[in-house]
């Protein structure tokens, strides 16, 4: 089994940042992947932020499977997270965000008006694994005029407040954080969606969990999709995969079966998915 190895370097320089930065913000969103709720957060994150309001994203929900993201939504609230899904791509994406903000800061906005601050925007940064969509997020919040609010304490070289609109600012912030996992799961779950890099896992290990999960979750995309018989579906997943390849016509060429298969599940031609169960949460 192959152990995933992440830069420590990276890790605690993008802690570092954030810890530097949570005292100019109000509040914190956390960044995640619809089709992985849980695997794609930072288990550090908790830690970092501490006691500062924090607001949870389920970004392409578009492509996610909606009875698991709205399990996941209600999961979180449970929690006592707010938690909302969003496609960054869609034009209502910043009047939701803003709305989700003020709801979740009313106490602070009530507490201003009381001492004679009015409208004033509220500060927030976007923390997130790679891939979670952070940049399109930030794009679509700062629309096409990105504008730099002017200099504030704390701000260094190469970080800015982005105007979002008159009630929410954004602190520019690198916002990385790798994800940290001892899990193999959770490494296959981030590869076959292509939120780590290919070369870090063995294509066959992230096919064979991809096939293996997609039939037990989703049997009728991998029917439709390889016009399989029940008694496909009941064969071990690498003995498939060797009869796939074969059917389209590929020979023995698995490496080629693997490459379609992951660019389909990522492309969302197998239809919507989730890869994370409520049941894989050991914190709820």
């Amino acid at each position: 089994m192959t152990s995933i190895q992440w830069f420590p370097g990276h890790m605690s320089k993008a802690r570092r940042q954030v810890q530097e930065n949570l005292k100019f913000v109000d509040f914190v969103i956390e960044l995640v992947d619809a089709r992985l709720p849980l695997s794609s957060r930072n288990p550090m994150l908790e830690k970092i932020v501490g006691d500062k309001p924090k607001m949870i994203l389920l970004n392409k929900a578009d492509l996610a499977d909606r009875e698991a993201v709205k399990q996941w939504v209600h999961h979180f609230e449970n929690q006592g997270l707010l938690a909302i899904a969003i496609n960054s791509k869609e034009g209502q994406t910043a009047k939701k965000i803003t709305a989700a903000a003020q709801n979740l800061m009313a106490d602070k906005i009530a507490r201003n008006k009381e001492r004679g601050i009015q409208n004033r925007a509220l500060r927030t940064m976007i923390i997130g694994i790679p891939n979670a969509g952070k940049s399109t997020l930030m794009n679509r919040l700062a629309g096409k005029k990105i504008a730099v609010t002017g200099n504030k304490p704390g701000v260094t070289k190469g970080q800015q407040w982005l105007r979002t609109n008159k009630d929410l600012e954004l602190l520019d912030t690198p916002g990385i954080l790798w994800p940290k996992f001892e899990d193999h799961q959770v490494g296959l779950k981030l590869a076959l969606t292509g939120a780590i890099k290919d070369q870090l896992l063995p294509m066959d290990d992230v096919t064979i969990f991809g096939l293996s999960y997609f039939i037990e979750h989703y049997q009728d995309a991998i029917s439709k999709r390889f016009n399989c018989s029940d008694d496909d579906l009941s064969m071990e997943t690498p003995e498939l995969i060797m009869e796939l390849t074969k059917r389209l016509g590929f020979r023995e060429d698995y490496d080629r079966f693997y490459s379609l298969f992951v660019k389909e599940v990522r492309d969302g031609r197998l239809g919507l998915y989730c890869l994370d169960r409520i049941d894989d949460d050991t914190n709820h």
